[in-house]
């Protein structure tokens, strides 16, 4: 199983997509080795890396970001 997911950082108020195998590592090597405190604040399954690695491009587009400006980030 792979996860697309999206994290946002209040501190430099940005957001970072990314998709891994194994979320809970990835967001401590985030916290723990970057110099923000990331928050998860979306997340997509996938049973292919593949289909994982397709979506995170997406949402890296202009209008993946734009989805997550309306739809994720409103809320915040």
């Amino acid at each position: 199983m792979y996860t697309v997911y999206v994290l946002y950082s209040r501190a430099f108020d940005t957001c970072y997509v990314g998709y891994t195998s194994d979320l809970p590592s990835r967001l401590l090597s985030h916290n723990e080795l970057g110099t923000s405190n990331w928050k998860l604040i979306y997340k997509e399954e996938y049973s292919t890396k593949r289909a994982a690695m397709q979506r995170e491009k997406e949402l890296k587009s202009g209008v993946g970001r734009e989805f997550i400006r309306k739809n994720i980030l409103k809320d915040i």
